[in-house]
């Protein structure tokens, strides 16, 4: 409870603003606001009557998985997660009110445009946003502002800073005092000095106001259930979001029959947001077949249905759920506030969050609406692919493989509403491949911390613990009992949730980025990885760069409070130390800059390897080191040799840059050739040697235009693929701009804006 003048005064100071500039603000508003100021005051009213919506000061809170600010028990499982303290920014001084001493600054800014057919009152929005470091400093919280100078209510969650204390990633909610159809306001933000956060909500108020939603499945005439309101009744929720504006509670359950036997694998887990003063709530439900070391893991097949307020909203019947695997659907108990957000993708950019696509791209509409219509007249059903390759082995150029999908890529320098349906709906669709295993006793995905020998592809007895003597091996799933279409592996990964979590601040986003980095850490046989260590260097090179990039984004962006970042950052860190120790500072490596190691020579009797696939991983060791992993930085700064000296290096032609497979050595035991130079000879007849680089005569040889490199000329060739490479290459290496420059102002070349996802340009 809040001492009067730190809640009422400004309340009252904002319902005079309300009064004197809104019509549009209804009576139980204000007086939900009143309330609220009392519940706050002492002055009676129930502890649990959600805060004000009109508040519009800012708010700094952190909450985390299985956190925090409410029970501080795991949802199933049977051992309680770790009680963590929220991050609650700086301290208050001493000997007073707290006043802002730093000068405001402008950040960034957001769109929001209302998508609803009728004006809409008091609509609320949550949105994930990433900062620059240094931006919004510790002890500083953001104000949001329209163009016209309009103050808005806003909340922050503090999810994750940067090692200055400064925030990088936070959700944040704000709300229209109103909007017409078609309208749309461009927001500021600012920042301010944070002041102390309110107590976390409780779901009672909610629960209060009627609020019931659920989940049935039907199998072999049994039927199971599980109970969102329920849940939140018994108390062992964990908080996600808290706040004046917005407040979400994560519950999960066991399937139960009507006698309380619950199913041995199928789990139903909803995410419950409540926006304050609003009788709404989102329902976001997911059901899952994905505990890790329960006995008899297999498909199951049942009649679904989900309910919100007592109404079937989705049914399907003779669903099939594939092990390992989870799906998920969001409603909306109440009215659903009609927003689009808008992020500003200069700023993303700008805050080294993602990489830095060529914004000078215009993406048409044609290609939105190609995408748009693959998407909505697509299988986007439960257990599907959307847009992807479910067989993810599958070989050949695609638009799921780089450092982001294509669909990612399209949206962020788009910002269309069409493609961020996209972009998040193939995270959700990520559900559908088996590489969810949960751990029932922490109910969180297994981890290299906890089982240092579990393993995707080894064998049973490569998985026995020294210390324990337990083997760690999943148990088998039999293939009469776990076929599925939806194929993983790491060589082929799409980075599905990354850019999801970061633009959305979905929970279910985050868990999906978890599933995936820990699935692609333990995916190896724990000998070659190290065990703990989670080494990737026995993998194919494609496979390294993608597990590296799927892990070190989790580090990047997963909740400071939440246990298994620093495990994440751990594995980036070592797998960083092997490489340069054994390539960037090892005496006796290669002068190409290539990697050896692995699957990494193998065209050719084992000569030669493929240029293509080590421009993969030089592009995900530049995003590491964008990322905030210094270390990378020598690691890049080796490896940018090979892409560069294919373009300007001594004796070699840039035009074969890109060329399919390379010979560098000649024979398996004979070591690498010394320069760039003998790798061009050693790959070219004496004949050809004579013609001049990018002649008239070497075009006509290679049956190319002048000027063409080899390969195609498209989006998703090994011409695009080494793109990124060369960009990440261009501040580190002495001739990487000249080389960027060759490459970029080369005359033949594919229209990016189609699919931009390997068109990265140098920072």
């Amino acid at each position: 409870m809040y001492p009067c003048g730190t809640i009422c005064f400004p309340l009252i100071s904002t319902l005079h603003s309300i009064m004197r500039n809104s019509t549009s603000v209804a009576p139980v508003t204000i007086l939900s606001i009143i309330c609220a100021a009392l519940a706050g005051c002492g002055g009676g009213g129930s502890a649990d009557a959600p805060i004000a919506s009109a508040v519009t000061s800012a708010e700094v809170v952190t909450s985390v998985p299985n956190s925090m600010s409410g029970t501080g028990e795991a949802i199933i499982g049977s051992k309680a997660a770790p009680t963590l303290i929220p991050d609650r920014g700086a301290p208050l001084p001493t000997g007073g009110s707290k006043t802002n001493t730093a000068p405001s600054r402008s950040i960034t800014t957001f769109q929001l445009t209302s998508s609803a057919t009728a004006a809409q009152s008091s609509a609320a929005v949550t949105f994930g946003q990433a900062f620059a470091q240094g931006d919004v400093r510790s002890g500083e919280t953001l104000v949001g502002k329209t163009a016209a100078g309009a103050a808005i209510p806003l909340q922050v969650n503090v999810k994750a800073r940067h090692p200055d204390g400064s925030v990088r990633h936070a959700i944040i909610t704000a709300q229209l005092p109103s909007s017409a159809p078609k309208q749309s306001e461009t927001i500021t933000l600012s920042t301010a000095t944070a002041t102390a956060p309110a107590a976390a909500a409780t779901p009672a108020a909610l629960l209060g106001a009627g609020f019931t939603a659920g989940f049935t499945a039907t199998i072999g005439g049994v039927r199971y259930t599980a109970s969102a309101d329920e849940m939140l009744k018994s108390g062992k929720y964990t908080v996600w979001l808290n706040g004046p504006l917005a407040n979400e509670w994560i519950v999960g359950a066991p399937l139960k029959t009507a006698d309380g036997v619950p199913h041995p694998h199928l789990t139903a887990r909803f995410a419950i947001r409540s926006y304050a003063g609003s009788n709404n709530a989102r329902v976001d439900v997911t059901v899952e077949n994905g505990w890790a070391y329960e006995a008899a893991p297999q498909n199951f097949t049942y009649d679904a249905q989900v309910l919100v307020g007592g109404q079937p909203v989705y049914t399907q019947n003779a669903l099939e759920h594939y092990h390992h695997a989870r799906w998920r659907k969001v409603y909306w108990w109440g009215t659903e506030p009609k927003l689009e957000m808008r992020h500003n993708t200069a700023y993303l950019i700008a805050s080294k969050a993602l990489p830095n696509y060529d914004q000078s791209l215009v993406i048409k509409e044609a290609t939105i609406a190609s995408w748009s219509k693959r998407w909505t007249t697509g299988n986007t059903a439960p257990m599907q692919a959307g847009v992807g390759q479910p067989y993810m082995p599958t070989t050949g150029a695609r638009s799921d493989i780089g450092l982001m999908p294509a669909w990612n890529a399209l949206y962020l320098l788009s910002m269309d509403q069409r493609l961020k349906d996209i972009s998040l709906g193939m995270s959700t669709l990520a559900g559908s491949w088996s590489v969810h295993y949960r751990n029932k006793q922490t109910d969180r995905p297994v981890t290299l911390a906890e089982y240092p020998y579990i393993t995707v592809i080894g064998n049973a007895p490569d998985t026995k613990n020294p210390k324990t003597q337990q083997r760690e091996a999943f148990p088998a799933c039999p293939a009469t009992l776990c076929k599925t279409p939806m194929v993983a592996d790491t060589s082929h990964q799409a980075a599905f949730s990354y850019v999801p979590y970061l633009v959305s601040g979905d929970y279910f986003h985050l868990e999906e980025l978890l599933f995936w980095a820990n699935w692609s850490s333990f995916y190896g046989n724990p000998g070659y990885r190290e065990n703990l260590r989670g080494l990737v260097k026995s993998d194919q090179v494609r496979g390294q760069a993608w597990t590296l990039r799927t892990v070190a984004e989790a580090a990047y962006i997963v909740p400071d409070d939440d246990p298994q970042k620093a495990g994440f950052t751990n594995i980036v860190n070592n797998n960083i130390d092997w490489y340069n120790e054994n390539y960037t500072n090892n005496p006796n490596t290669n002068n190409l800059g290539v990697l050896t190691h692995g699957y990494a020579i193998v065209y050719d009797k084992k000569t030669g390897l493929a240029p293509w696939q080590d421009d993969f991983f030089t592009a995900a060791v530049g995003r590491m080191a964008e990322l905030g992993f210094d270390r990378a930085q020598s690691l890049l700064t080796w490896k940018s040799k090979f892409s560069v000296e294919r373009m300007v290096g001594d004796g070699y032609c840039w035009i074969e840059a890109p060329a399919y497979s390379m010979k560098v050595r000649d024979s398996e035991t004979s070591p690498l050739y010394a320069t760039i130079g003998d790798v061009y000879k050693f790959n070219h007849t004496a004949d050809f040697l004579k013609l001049g680089c990018a002649s008239a005569e070497m075009a006509a040889n290679l049956k190319l235009r002048v000027g063409a490199m080899v390969g195609y000329v498209t989006t998703v060739s090994s011409q695009s693929i080494i793109r990124p490479a060369l960009a990440y290459s261009a501040s580190v290496n002495s001739k990487g701009k000249q080389a960027w420059d060759l490459y970029a102002k080369r005359p033949f070349q594919p229209d990016y804006a189609a699919e931009p996802q390997f068109a990265i340009v140098p920072r």
